[in-house]
């Protein structure tokens, strides 16, 4: 017979297990839906001249308001590619 002395705990190396799950994927595919639509609210919402503003066109709202990787917002345009001091 052996007794064990101490504990052993799993430490940061442990791996999560992922699961597939259909409900939360099609759950994150609609959030992420929701939030381009707020967007492309509120930039609908703007006037041409406000939209002029900021570098972009009416026709370019659906564009813009899709992909991430675009801010509506042109100081943070400027500071990305390096022409903001």
């Amino acid at each position: 017979m052996s007794t064990i002395q101490g504990t052993t705990e799993l430490g940061p190396t442990t791996a999560k297990r992922q699961v597939y799950s259909p409900l939360e994927t099609y759950w994150n595919a609609f959030q992420e839906w929701r939030k381009r639509e707020r967007r492309r609210t509120e930039l609908c919402r703007l006037t041409d001249n406000e939209l002029m503003d900021i570098g972009i066109t009416r026709g370019e709202i659906d564009y813009v308001a899709s992909n991430h990787s675009i801010s509506p917002d042109p100081l943070r345009w400027m500071s990305d590619i390096g022409t903001l001091r």
